[in-house]
C-alpha cells in the first residue's frame, strides 16, 4: 500500500469515528481510485513528508477542495454528495470527472492546509468559564492560541443545553447540546472586558472566499455544523491577529489587575513545535509565579494527550499553581465527560 493510500485509509477510519459515514466511504474511495496518472494526483503521489491528520493532512485537503466545489454550486458532486446515496459507480464517476475538470482549482486549494473552528468546542468553553468565575467572579480577558476564525472567542454569547439546566445567555447567538456526563458546572455570570486572538494564518469569515473555504473542511454529511458555523459567523467574531502564537502570547502576559486573565487552546497546541511548546509553558508559569488574588491567571488546554476517549481538558490556574483535572470531551464537541 502507497504512504497516499495508506493516509485516505487512516483518514477515513478517523472519520467513521467521528460519526461520518459518507467521508468514510470517500476517503476509502479515493484511496483505492487515485493513481499518478496526471499532474495533480502525481503530485498527490510525490507529496513528501507526514500525509496524515498530524502532518500535513493531504486527504483532508483533497476532500475539502471537493467540498468547496460542491458548496460552490457544482451540479456534478451535487447529484452524488448528502443527503443523496448514490452507487460506488456513480460516486467514483462524479469524483473522477471532478478532479479532470477542475484539477487547476483542486491543485490551488491543496496549497494550503486545512483549517477548522469546531464551534461545538465552545461547551466546553463555557462549563470551563462558568468553573472559573465562581472562583474568581471578576472581569476576564481572553486570549486564544490557534483561534482559526475566531469562531470561540464568542463562547461567552453561546449557550450550553444541559437537558434539565442551561448556562449562558438567554440571548445566546446559538445553543450546544453535547453529550453530557456529570454535575452541570456552577451558575456564575460572566464579564469578558477583552477577547483577543492569533492564528498563523487567520481566517476573515467577513469575506466570503475565505468564509467558504472555512466551511468547505466541514463534513458534507453533517449538516448540523454547517449550521452551527454560519449562526457563529452571523455573530461577527473578532479576526485573530496573524503571527506566531508564542511570540503573541508573550506580549499579553502582564498583570491584569481586577482581571482574569484565561489563556487557552482547542486542539491547536499540540500542532506547535515542540521547542514552541516548551517556550510557551515557560512564559505561562513565569507569568503564573507573578499572579495574585487580584490579578489571577488561568491556562485552559482541550488538547490530545495519547489517551482515549477524546481530548484532555485541563485547567492550570495561578496564583496557588494548580493543575485541575476538567475532564475529557470529543475531537468535535459531540460529548463532555465533566469531571472538575
Amino acid at each position: 500500500m502507497t504512504p497516499l493510500a495508506r493516509a485516505f485509509r487512516d483518514q477515513a477510519r478517523s472519520c467513521a469515528a467521528l460519526g461520518s459515514p459518507f467521508m468514510e466511504r470517500l476517503c476509502t474511495l479515493l484511496a483505492d481510485m487515485l493513481q499518478p496518472d496526471t499532474p495533480l494526483t502525481r503530485r498527490l503521489f510525490d507529496w513528501q513528508g507526514d500525509l496524515g491528520p498530524s502532518g500535513h493532512s493531504v486527504p483532508l485537503r483533497l476532500c475539502g477542495a471537493l467540498h468547496a466545489l460542491r458548496l460552490g454550486g457544482d451540479a456534478t458532486l451535487d447529484r452524488v454528495y448528502p443527503p443523496a446515496v448514490p452507487a460506488e459507480a456513480e460516486l467514483r464517476t462524479a469524483i473522477e470527472a471532478t478532479l479532470q475538470r477542475h484539477a487547476a482549482f483542486i491543485d490551488r486549494f491543496i496549497d494550503s492546509p486545512p483549517q477548522t473552528n469546531e464551534i461545538r468546542r465552545s461547551g466546553a468553553l463555557i462549563a470551563m468559564g462558568h468553573w472559573l468565575a465562581a472562583r474568581h467572579p471578576m472581569p476576564m480577558v481572553f486570549s486564544e492560541l490557534g483561534a482559526s476564525a475566531g469562531l470561540n472567542l464568542l463562547w461567552d454569547r453561546i449557550a450550553l443545553d444541559l437537558g434539565n439546566t442551561r448556562r449562558g445567555p438567554a440571548d445566546a447567538v446559538l445553543v450546544l447540546r453535547p453529550d453530557w456526563t456529570g454535575a452541570p458546572p456552577p451558575v456564575a455570570n460572566i464579564r469578558v472586558a477583552e477577547r483577543a486572538a492569533v492564528d498563523l494564518s487567520p481566517i476573515d469569515v467577513s469575506d466570503p472566499a475565505q468564509e467558504q473555504r472555512l466551511l468547505a473542511y466541514l463534513w458534507p454529511d453533517q449538516p448540523h455544523r454547517l449550521m452551527m458555523t454560519r449562526a457563529a459567523i452571523a455573530a461577527h467574531p473578532p479576526l485573530p491577529q496573524k503571527g506566531d502564537a508564542v511570540d503573541w502570547l508573550e506580549t499579553r502576559l502582564v498583570p491584569r489587575p481586577e482581571h482574569l486573565h484565561v489563556i487557552w487552546s482547542t486542539v491547536a497546541w499540540q500542532y506547535l513545535p515542540a521547542e514552541s511548546r516548551e517556550r510557551g509553558q515557560h512564559l505561562i508559569e513565569e507569568a503564573g509565579a507573578r499572579a495574585t488574588a487580584n490579578a489571577p491567571l488561568a491556562w485552559f488546554t482541550y488538547e490530545a494527550d495519547g489517551q482515549s476517549p477524546g481530548a484532555a481538558l485541563t485547567l492550570r490556574l495561578w496564583p496557588g499553581n494548580l493543575t485541575i483535572a476538567m475532564g475529557r470531551a470529543d475531537f468535535h464537541g459531540r460529548w463532555i465527560d465533566w469531571q472538575a
